[in-house]
């Protein structure tokens, strides 16, 4: 069933799942181009005509609620509303700053808006906020964006056509607002829910190290021929190169952090649900479509076994996952509505991988040419997180930003089977 409306934007359970994580951030730094005033007239104007688009974006959640009968429901306001939220900003730091420092330095986060937003928020905060900031040398646009409306697909499906209406090219690929639901269920769903504080938690993570390890698509090239020669897979049925990634980080993780032999691990993935549909949703399906599959081993069989051994594990999360599980999993978050908590989901034992290499990052130029990088902010931070990446140079290479307890990652950054598989990326300031 597909529902939608320009005045009001239901929530699927993907989407309310996600009200007490943080807002997606991501952000792309530039070198400075020559006229800081026609760029920014300029972004501003060509944000209000994606926002035309992608007009749930300019929007509030509103929660309603009755007493008789007894009701508790989310949706999105797009009319009466403050809309998108834009910032000017300038920071008297370089491009060396962000860049040079191994880990990613505290000052990234002063590079964007709603840094310790969750998503629930969005019922008094924008659903979407764009910082730019002026450097020294360069400029940096920070995109916050509220995760119950947007997930990795929508977000860089909202970048690309905001940069692609700036540089005056066609929008091909619009967004398509109508919302999917269940058969017999929706458009507004009824929670069991009396009070926000029954589903809020706003995790707080411990002091942690993150940073971007390379990986060439040689180096990748090489993990999957490893991972596909050890787990004996036959011709038709191939361990991916991101399989292949997976397995090796998961393995590393779990060996550095000295883990007992039976201690149960599991490396997590976020995935597009959109394409194991049946029929499939389009790609420009706006909202959060994805959900988890997730791999288990004790920690003693990760460290023992072969790299193919773990790989084929992950492979097999992911090759699972169809459209009768995301059925199933939808049939049984309706009888029991949850709203995905992170201090309860998250363990010391688990690896988490997010985002995908396959979003297209870079081809956001606004004008100033080809990104430097790309960074992220605060939000959406736990010890064994990773965030994917395309990396510079395009061509298969993936920079995974690593996120871990100090003590962890300086392991980590000490391991010979890891570091053997880890590029060096050329700096670019």
């Amino acid at each position: 069933a597909i529902e939608g409306s320009n005045h009001i934007c239901y929530l699927t359970p993907w989407d309310i799942t996600m009200l007490s994580l943080n807002y997606i951030q991501k952000g792309l730094l530039f070198k400075k181009p020559s006229s800081i005033d026609n760029l920014l007239e300029k972004l501003k104007h060509s944000l209000s005509v994606a926002l035309f688009h992608f007009y749930p974006l300019a929007g509030r959640l509103v929660t309603q609620k009755t007493q008789h009968p007894p009701s508790y429901s989310i949706f999105v306001d797009c009319k009466n509303s403050s809309g998108a939220k834009f910032i000017y900003a300038t920071l008297d730091i370089t491009i060396s700053d962000i860049l040079s420092p191994v880990d990613f330095p505290p000052l990234l986060q002063s590079l964007f808006d709603l840094n310790r937003a969750i998503n629930h928020d969005g019922h008094t905060l924008p659903l979407l906020s764009i910082q730019v900031t002026q450097l020294l040398d360069g400029v940096f646009i920070g995109c916050s964006i509220n995760h119950c409306i947007a997930d990795g697909t929508s977000y860089w499906n909202f970048f690309n056509t905001w940069s692609h209406i700036f540089q005056d090219v066609p929008v091909l690929h619009p967004p398509l607002h109508n919302r999917w639901f269940p058969e017999g269920c929706g458009p507004l769903i009824n929670l069991p829910f009396k009070h926000h504080d029954e589903f809020i938690d706003r995790y707080e993570p411990p002091k942690l190290r993150e940073r971007i390890f390379h990986f060439s698509a040689e180096s990748i090239a090489k993990l999957k021929a490893k991972a596909n020669l050890q787990s004996n897979t036959n011709s038709s049925t191939k361990i991916s190169s991101f399989q292949s990634l997976s397995a090796h980080v998961w393995r590393s993780i779990t060996r550095v952090r000295g883990l007992t032999h039976d201690q149960k691990t599991s490396f997590v993935l976020y995935v597009n649900n959109r394409p194991r549909m049946e029929p499939p949703l389009p790609n420009e399906y706006f909202g959060a479509s994805i959900n988890v599959v997730t791999a288990e081993a004790k920690a003693g069989e990760l460290v023992e076994n072969d790299l193919g051994w773990t790989a084929w594990k992950v492979h097999l999360a992911v090759a699972n996952f169809n459209d009768s599980v995301v059925h199933q999993l939808l049939k049984d978050w309706l009888q029991s509505p949850l709203v995905f908590q992170p201090s309860l989901h998250f363990d010391p034992c688990t690896v988490v991988m997010s985002s995908s290499p396959r979003f297209n990052m870079y081809g956001n130029e606004f004008g100033m040419g080809k990104a430097v990088a790309v960074r992220s902010g605060y939000a959406n931070k736990f010890d064994g997180w990773l965030t994917a990446y395309e990396a510079y140079e395009g061509g298969g290479s993936i920079d995974l930003a690593v996120c871990l307890l100090p003590h962890a990652m300086t392991a980590l950054e000490s391991d010979h089977e890891f570091m053997e598989a880890v590029s060096h990326s050329n700096p670019l300031y």
